[in-house]
Formats: C-alpha cells, sequence, structure tokens
C-alpha cells in the first residue's frame, strides 16, 4: 500500500523555525521527485519545494532563503527545514511525488506561524 505520513507541524510565533518530515511506503522512493505543497484556508494548494532523485531542488519564490528541502533515500523520508517563518506561511502541509498524485494526498500536518 503506498502512503504518505507527514509530520512535524506546530505554533509557532513569526521568526521562528519548523522541520517536517514526510515517510513514505510503499513507493519505489529513490526513483521518485518528491515535493512539498501547502494549502491555506481558502487558496488552492501550491508547490513549495521540490527535491529531485539526484538532489537537484526547487523552491517557489515565496520560500526562496527560507526554507531547504531535502531526503534520506536509506529512510524513505524526505523533510522540509523551515526558517524565519511567516504568519503568511500558516498552512496545512503536505508532500506527495513532483507532480503530484492524486491518490496520495494524505492528511498534512498544519504549520501555525502567530504575529
Amino acid at each position: 500500500q503506498v502512503q504518505l505520513v507527514e509530520s512535524g507541524g506546530g505554533l509557532v510565533q513569526a521568526g521562528g523555525s519548523l522541520r517536517l518530515s514526510c515517510a513514505a511506503s510503499g513507493i519505489i522512493f529513490r526513483f521518485a521527485t518528491m515535493g512539498w505543497y501547502r494549502q491555506a484556508p481558502g487558496k488552492q494548494r501550491e508547490l513549495v519545494a521540490s527535491i529531485t532523485i539526484g538532489g537537484s531542488l526547487d523552491y517557489a519564490d515565496f520560500v526562496k532563503g527560507r526554507f531547504t528541502i531535502s531526503r534520506d533515500n536509506a529512510k524513505n523520508t524526505v523533510y522540509l527545514q523551515m526558517n524565519s517563518l511567516k504568519p503568511e506561511d500558516t498552512a496545512l502541509y503536505y508532500c506527495n511525488l513532483n507532480p503530484a498524485r492524486t491518490s496520495l494526498w494524505g492528511q498534512g500536518t498544519q504549520v501555525t506561524v502567530s504575529s
């Protein structure tokens, strides 16, 4: 069974940091380009960052310089280190392949940044 499980979200003050984790099972993780996405209330889900199997990185402009995506193929896990958080980063964060597969959306992990 293919499954992606996100964790690490929470409530943090503006300027703070969080590290999200996404554990993958049932997929050939080491051959997949992975992405972190987020969806704020009333907004569409958007791609935040992605990492290829070779380690090439790509970031949305609104997180460049603040967020870092990484992966550990031995642990089938992808991470998102989020620094200098802003209230506008408040959202439900998900991981998925990039491009995303509809069937792989999980529960996400909530990130709330207070001002």
